[in-house]
């Protein structure tokens, strides 16, 4: 059975606790998949390395460069759900079916990805923490994941 906690995942950055709210309805595989890879600690210590004011900030290369993931592909999983402030969204090369590890989290409303890109997500509390990220393409001192987990894993 599966619980509220089991589709609500903690993402701890220097300023504090972001709570994201899974959509599994919507991204079934990218779920799953950030789920394993949080869980497993994948995520853990990787940088913010492209950071947009008033756009996104993306993180989930464990290189830091942005050419980098898990090493495992995802098929596209696009929907209707609109990019607002607050949404999580896989990153991805031209090639819809290439999203990995990488995601973004939007600092603001971006229609103009809506149907391009998966949404796995959405920040229901601590969106002030990600406000808080240094921006940059890179950052020059980027801000770390310190750790994300699903909720119901601690």
């Amino acid at each position: 059975m599966t619980t509220d906690l089991d589709n609500t995942l903690w993402l701890d950055v220097p300023s504090g606790r972001v709570t994201i709210r899974l959509r599994p309805d919507l991204a079934p595989k990218h779920v799953a998949r950030i789920k394993e890879l949080a869980n497993d600690g994948f995520y853990d210590g990787i940088v913010f390395h492209r950071v947009i004011d008033g756009f996104m900030a993306q993180t989930g290369d464990p290189t830091g460069t942005g050419t980098s993931g898990s090493g495992k592909k995802l098929p596209a999983e696009f929907s209707k759900e609109p990019y607002v402030r607050g949404t999580c969204g896989m990153a991805r090369t031209n090639d819809p079916n290439s999203a990995d590890s990488q995601f973004f989290i939007m600092f603001a409303e971006g229609s103009f990805l809506n149907g391009q890109y998966t949404v796995w997500g959405q920040v229901t509390d601590g969106m002030e923490h990600i406000d808080a990220i240094k921006r940059g393409e890179p950052p020059r001192n980027p801000d770390k994941i310190v750790r994300m987990r699903v909720a119901s894993a601690g």
